[in-house]
């Protein structure tokens, strides 16, 4: 038997596999200090709104991880759950929610957005003022 072999038995397949959406949010935003949950890529984004903050995120030439929500539905509305807000783009900075769309370009246009980011140890291009 598989499992006494210490293999993935039959039964013990699905957990393996199956992690749950929570966790695997949880799991990003521990490894990635800045990450973007977004319809599409930072390279090719699919809404004018996750465009924009890609936008934002790329003038002030912080890295960040994107990761595309219209490739797994459990994983869209999982991250409208896990920060129990309704839309996306969704920014964290160190595994804290910042906002979607207005609240990030209005940071940013305020200069609070570049603030929030230095203090939590992100590195910005200097000179890049909104």
């Amino acid at each position: 038997m598989d499992s006494a072999r210490g293999g993935l038995g039959p039964g013990r397949q699905p957990r393996v596999i199956a992690m749950s959406i929570d966790q695997f949010i949880d799991n990003e935003l521990k490894g990635n200090p800045v990450v973007l949950f977004m319809k599409g890529t930072p390279q090719f984004p699919m809404c004018g709104f996750s465009g924009q903050v890609v936008q934002i995120l790329d003038y002030l030439g912080v890295a960040y991880k994107g990761l595309n929500v219209l490739e797994n539905d459990d994983l869209r509305q999982g991250i409208k759950s896990y920060s129990n807000w309704p839309t996306i783009p969704q920014l964290y900075v160190n595994g804290e929610f910042l906002g979607g769309c207005d609240i990030v370009r209005e940071m940013f246009q305020s200069g609070e957005l570049q603030s929030v980011l230095k203090e939590k140890g992100v590195a910005v291009k200097e000179g890049a003022q909104a």
